[in-house]
């Protein structure tokens, strides 16, 4: 007798893209994957998921609904069906990104994990190294093309905090990633940490299910209503900016918030010193935007809180000493970029992996890589930025038709299938 490891049966193929390779099947990539269809360049999609757009679909809370009008939401000549609500649900966002799709003729490759992606000065290429499991099957592929477009987004990978003492906390806990519904916690005392809109939509939906949550506020926060006067925020910040300095929309929208929702900071949820608008460009920090979560604060329903100092194994201590009962928390501390880990390069992306040139002129670098959806404006951004990459990339594959010979490795045998 005696153990076979499975792992070693692995298969191995090279593929030769005539067109970019994407690296994401989210909005962004879907939207970049549309440019290119109309523009008759050629493309692959590589999807880690079994599906496009996993994070929502697979990662989001069932209450969630795009926090911006659909006219903001919508990529690029493809809008959202005209019976859609100004707030599309996440199921119904997801049918339109479906959609959008099959409208484009868009065929991800799924389940391809892209474990590095390199440029090859010797041959002028692009070598993109994935990693795909069936059962005992390991296929390891790597797709050689001319062009990069990096699409995986502000959003990939969940960011776990080190708090003194998790680990021994004998209650459940969860990152909000993997929260659905309040309805489980029926009853239990919740911490919620993160009070970004994610940690107040979690937090009130908690409270609509009979829960009892407390809130961790461990820095400052713009909290602004939805609606202003019956006008979107964001579409009431982007007509006043036309004509307007940031600061001074940005004093407006304060004034409008004490107005409607009057303060804040006597509740434990302290405003920045920079506006709203600066705040997001300097840092990327998106205020909330209150869909009823702070009057729950104001009745009591929602208990604010500091910073957290330890776990115990079924209490929580917080900086100011006092202690709390717990049964359970949620991790509502967002997600960062995954650049980083699989790209090998460091021209154009930053350690935190986001383009060091800022919006809007960050989704272009050198050697024919490209990236969509870093540029903190949501989807408006990120169709922005497609869009760009879309005519550029026709440009220059047109250009390349032109010549006669491909520089195609000799060395290695490609499958030429895209």
């Amino acid at each position: 007798m005696f153990n076979m490891n499975l792992d070693f049966f692995s298969t191995r193929r090279c593929v030769w893209v005539n067109g970019p390779v994407i690296v994401g099947a989210g909005p962004s990539g879907l939207a970049v994957g549309g440019g290119l269809k109309e523009q008759g360049v050629p493309f692959v999609i590589l999807e880690r998921a079994d599906c496009i757009a996993s994070l929502w679909q697979k990662r989001t809370y069932d209450r969630l609904k795009l926090h911006l009008p659909k006219q903001f939401c919508q990529l690029p000549r493809f809008s959202f069906p005209e019976d859609y609500p100004e707030y599309p649900n996440k199921q119904q966002f997801v049918e339109y990104l479906e959609s959008y799709a099959k409208h484009f003729d868009i065929k991800p490759q799924y389940n391809q994990c892209v474990q590095s992606a390199k440029y090859d000065k010797a041959t002028s290429l692009w070598r993109v190294k994935t990693v795909s499991a069936n059962g005992s099957i390991r296929s390891e592929v790597e797709y050689i093309c001319q062009w990069l477009v990096v699409a995986t987004g502000e959003n990939a990978e969940l960011v776990m905090p080190e708090i003194d003492g998790l680990d021994d906390f004998q209650g459940d806990v969860v990152h909000a990633c993997d929260y659905k519904s309040g309805q489980e916690y029926k009853g239990k005392k919740v911490l919620v940490v993160g009070c970004g809109n994610s940690g107040m939509e979690v937090s009130l939906d908690l409270c609509n299910h009979h829960a009892k949550p407390s809130m961790v506020a461990r820095s400052s926060v713009h909290v602004l209503p939805r609606e202003i006067f019956g006008k979107s925020t964001f579409e009431l910040a982007v007509a006043l900016m036309t004509w307007m300095p940031l600061w001074l929309v940005d004093k407006i929208l304060l004034i409008c918030a004490w107005f409607i929702l009057g303060t804040t900071n006597s509740y434990g949820l302290k405003r920045p010193s920079e506006g709203p608008l600066q705040l997001k460009n300097s840092q990327g920090k998106t205020p909330v935007l209150d869909i009823g979560a702070l009057a729950r604060v104001r009745s009591g329903d929602i208990k604010v809180v500091p910073g957290i100092k330890k776990f115990t194994k079924n209490m929580v201590e917080l900086v100011n000493g006092v202690c709390l009962d717990i049964d359970a928390v949620v991790l509502a501390t967002g997600y960062r970029s995954n650049v980083p880990y699989w790209l090998k390069e460091n021209e154009m992306f930053s350690d935190n992996g986001f383009p060091k040139t800022p919006f809007p002129h960050g989704w272009k670098g050198q050697s024919g890589l490209y990236a969509v959806g870093f540029t903190r404006r949501g989807l408006a951004g990120a169709s922005l930025d497609a869009m760009n990459i879309a005519q550029d990339a026709k440009r220059v594959y047109k250009e390349d038709l032109k010549k006669k010979k491909q520089k195609v490795p000799t060395h290695r045998r490609c499958i030429s299938t895209f």
